[in-house]
């Protein structure tokens, strides 16, 4: 079993969101974050003292922006921090780890300069079913890989890649490539692993390609 794996009745029913475009948090899945910036060392700070958890979410491109900031996309993962690290020069150095998806059902007042929403998490409640992923075409997915790197430019360990389980190249893959914010958007909301597994192929091969996967953003700022 999963080292943190709550009931789906104890899932905190508001949460804090951190918007940052171009970074995607899947069930499971581990993202690392640099917090440097006041209202989100204040948000770390206040997730640490009640649960550990806060939701990553995307701006939404070209959504009307609120009394708030951006519009957001309506669909973001909850994580819970899983490890934690402060540097001398005031920065919080954590771990994400992916817990469950959720549906924004409203945009609650700002504490303390943060973001935060009352979450639905009702349609997304296999997330915590802990069973195996169905098989995948690994032999069709690390040779549309190979191509989209070496179109892009992009060094990779493919020795660790190659070690790597199925279902972590499905976990990690749509977290690490250079996608545009609407393509991990659409791989965030796909229904389960076999259809984000099929969707990641189907982005790598048009990314190889010249298609519409994109370059690595020059530099993302939090929202």
């Amino acid at each position: 079993m999963a080292a943190f794996h709550p009931a789906f009745e104890a899932l905190p029913p508001e949460i804090p969101v951190f918007p940052l475009p171009g970074a995607l948090l899947l069930p499971r899945g581990r993202l690392p974050l640099n917090i440097f910036e006041p209202r989100y060392l204040a948000m770390t700070e206040d997730a640490l003292a009640a649960g550990r958890m806060f939701g990553m979410i995307q701006p939404e491109p070209g959504a009307p922006r609120g009394p708030t900031g951006p519009g957001l996309y309506r669909t973001g993962c909850l994580g819970r921090l899983s490890s934690f690290a402060e540097t001398e020069d005031g920065r919080f150095l954590i771990t994400l780890t992916g817990v469950i998806r959720f549906s924004v059902v409203e945009e609650l007042p700002m504490r303390r300069g943060y973001r935060r929403v009352r979450a639905d998490y009702a349609p997304f409640r296999e997330d915590l079913d802990l069973a195996p992923p169905p098989p995948l075409d690994r032999a069709a997915l690390l040779g549309a890989l190979r191509a989209y790197f070496r179109a892009r430019g992009i060094e990779a360990n493919w020795e660790a890649i190659e070690q790597a389980s199925d279902a972590m190249l499905v976990l990690t893959l749509p977290m690490v490539c250079p996608f545009e914010v609407a393509e991990k958007q659409a791989l965030l909301e796909a229904r389960g692993p076999a259809e984000r597994a099929a969707m990641l192929l189907a982005l790598l091969e048009m990314g190889a390609h010249g298609g519409m996967a994109g370059e690595p953003p020059p530099g993302r700022k939090p929202s």
